[in-house]
């Protein structure tokens, strides 16, 4: 019986320090990590963006100043900033 009790204890002790953890950020959401990746590689942007392959790779090539890394020949861009760029005037301020 004095077994179980403990058992039970070390339950309730776990549970209040993942309760606990959980509520540190419950005020400010922005604290959390994002799920989604900071760079996306060229080839999977069109995944994050919501277009079709061809609709991506005509916006790549129309706009060639958008932010982006490159890595060891590798092309990545940076999500949030691309989003920014994306909803900035820059892109419809560009006259082609």
């Amino acid at each position: 019986m004095q077994m179980e009790l403990i058992w039970v204890g070390i339950g309730l002790a776990a549970m209040g320090y993942f309760v606990g953890d959980g509520l540190k950020n419950f005020k400010n959401p922005k604290a959390s990590s994002s799920d989604y990746p900071m760079l996306i590689k060229e080839k999977d942007l069109h995944y994050s963006l919501g277009l079709s392959k061809e609709e991506t790779k005509e916006l790549l090539n129309k706009f060639p100043n958008a932010p982006k890394v490159e890595l060891k020949g590798t092309t990545y861009y940076p999500y949030k900033q691309f989003l920014e760029w994306m909803s900035s005037n820059d892109i419809y301020n560009n006259k082609l």
